[in-house]
């Protein structure tokens, strides 16, 4: 059913996290006019004086990288240039899995705070418990260190150990605890049976992610008969994006036909049309798909698929509106380069870069007291030096990002299943098929 695509990424820059499609390309350059080697001839110039004149002496691998991504970032918020340590960070984060101890975790007073430890992995078999604070790891103090250079040194290879010391409320003395690294995968996607509705939460856009949705479809059938289950709703709130052939995947997962995706380059012969197969791993079942606007790149291939070719309705916010595909070009030893190379379009040929997926149903998610005033609706259109979308107005894209813990509290979500249970009634659930044909372009 599924139809595979080339590795590509299609990421969101939202906060610390960036994600883009990988795809290895070897594209011919075309050769520079002599004012551009001019230009580059002054640089070399000024490297030099820098080099060799500067008040004190300069780090001039950071010299060079620098000028490599200040050339990079002028072009827009996606592209750049990723050293040796960024690109295999970001190789991780697309494989899905990585060499580590499997505990989630966050900074709190200087120290690493264990959120939970993940069950069945490394940490939670040696006794690392939700709680816990790590003072030193292999003998080596914690406080002064970022969370993600704590978080680099408890990665590392498979069978390798480490030793963490913890301080536990209640426990009279520090405690010493050795574990050994071992293979962690990234969950991608959660799911869970909400009374008759299959809710099935995707993440991010790994390598992953196809076989997660997969294997949680399959789950919810198995728990909730066929004659009772009401729909599903799939919710890509807060998903940064990722791998653009998992988000055609995930959008193939729930189609028959149909073009789920097209990226359009620089050169007409450069445009890619992706079309779904036939095979419906729902069978048909009603969808609801959830975005606000946290929900960007691939995450919105999927939403704006499934919305085009009317097979779930939209409900929720404002996605991120981010319409551009990274391609990132290996540089042997030296790093990578993520380059914009293209833009994606919706089914019907709309490109949301800039103005995000409208929903099919607006539901608006309140701030709690404690946060009003304090988060700020971003989106691709408010990113300085970003690509302007051929259909961005004013209003901009992107929306509140705020997503509550507690399914209580959660007013989108419990939308959704009023919708499906059919407690709440709208125009636009359940969308009609028919009328898809006539809004998507050949």
């Amino acid at each position: 059913m599924i139809r595979r695509a080339s590795l590509v990424i299609v990421g969101a820059l939202m906060g610390a996290t960036a994600m883009s499609v990988i795809y290895s390309a070897g594209v011919p350059a075309q050769a520079a006019g002599s004012s551009t080697y001019r230009e580059l001839s002054v640089f070399g110039d000024v490297f030099e004086r820098v080099r060799a004149q500067y008040v004190t002496p300069p780090d001039e691998e950071k010299l060079v990288e620098n000028a490599i991504n200040g050339m990079l970032t002028s072009l827009d918020p996606h592209s750049s240039f990723m050293n040796a340590r960024d690109a295999d960070d970001m190789r991780t984060q697309t494989r899905g899995e990585f060499g580590g101890l499997g505990i989630e975790v966050t900074m709190e007073n200087e120290l690493v705070k264990v959120i939970t430890p993940i069950d069945d992995t490394p940490a939670s078999k040696a006794g690392v418990l939700a709680g816990d604070f790590i003072s030193e790891i292999d003998g080596a103090p914690v406080r002064g260190l970022k969370l993600e250079d704590a978080v680099e040194k408890m990665r590392g290879p498979i069978n390798t150990p480490i030793k963490l010391t913890i301080i536990r409320q209640g426990a009279d003395k520090p405690l010493d605890i050795t574990v050994v690294r071992d293979t962690i995968a990234v969950q991608a996607v959660k799911s869970r049976v909400e009374g008759d509705v299959g809710y099935v939460r995707v993440i991010s856009f790994t390598e992953k992610t196809y076989e997660g949705l997969e294997k949680a479809i399959k789950k919810i059938k198995a728990d909730v008969p066929a004659d009772k289950l009401k729909g599903y709703v799939l919710d890509l709130r807060l998903n940064p994006g990722g791998l653009l052939d998992q988000a055609i995947n995930v959008s193939d997962a729930f189609l028959e036909r149909g073009e789920v995706v097209s990226t359009r380059g620089r050169n007409a012969e450069e445009t890619r049309r992706f079309n779904a197969s036939a095979g419906d791993l729902t069978d048909g079942k009603p969808v609801i798909v959830l975005v606000n606007g946290g929900s960007a790149s691939a995450s919105e291939i999927v939403a704006g698929a499934l919305q085009d070719l009317k097979r779930a309705t939209v409900v929720g916010t404002r996605s991120f509106g981010k319409g551009s595909v990274q391609t990132i070009i290996p540089l042997g030893e030296a790093g990578a380069l993520r380059l914009t190379t293209a833009l994606y379009y919706t089914p019907s040929g709309k490109s949301i870069q800039g103005t995000g997926i409208e929903p099919d149903i607006k539901v608006e998610q309140p701030l709690p007291e404690e946060l009003q005033g304090k988060v700020k609706a971003e989106g691709e259109s408010s990113l300085r030096g970003h690509i302007t979308g051929q259909s961005e107005t004013e209003e901009g894209s992107g929306s509140s990002a705020y997503v509550p813990p507690e399914t209580k509290d959660d007013i989108q979500l419990n939308y959704a299943l009023d919708l499906l249970r059919g407690n709440k009634t709208d125009a636009a659930f359940p969308p009609h098929q028919d009328k898809a044909a006539a809004a998507v372009k050949p």
